[in-house]
């Protein structure tokens, strides 16, 4: 993700007090700058994961969630998520009433309906309230 893009993403997801990023990776740089701007961010992969101070991590698999890690959420976020991971994921969020966003790769589909929100040099996606909340 280019800085102009990470930034045109923080600020859109700054206004959320409390975020989850799924699938954090060895990409923390999202999750560092939304806690530099005092956002409480966990982020979750399904194996252990370095985080950057002011992020806590937590292993987890979106297809088979602890609802737990995910409750008291504003959003739940995936950067690049393929599109095997985009229902699961609007899923987890609707369950525990959290807004869902995330980033495609390249040239990957969206596979659910989606509201498009621009943002310097892409797109982020928001799931649509009407499929949220079913079983992940």
């Amino acid at each position: 993700m280019t800085r102009p893009r990470r930034a045109s993403v923080v600020r859109r997801l700054a206004g959320y007090e409390r975020l989850i990023e799924v699938g954090i990776g060895n990409r923390t740089e999202l999750a560092a700058a939304l806690a530099d701007r005092g956002c409480t961010v966990v982020a979750t992969d399904v194996v252990d994961r370095e985080t950057p101070p002011g992020v806590e991590f937590v292993r987890d698999d979106v297809t088979d969630p602890d609802l737990g890690v995910y409750e008291g959420a504003g959003a739940v976020y995936m950067r690049n998520c393929p599109p095997e991971l985009q229902r699961p994921l609007a899923a987890v969020a609707g369950q525990v009433g959290a807004d869902c966003l995330f980033t495609t790769l390249g040239g990957d589909p969206t596979v659910l309906p989606v509201e498009r929100e621009p943002v310097e040099g892409g797109t982020l996606f928001r799931a649509s309230r009407g499929t949220r909340g079913g079983p992940a």
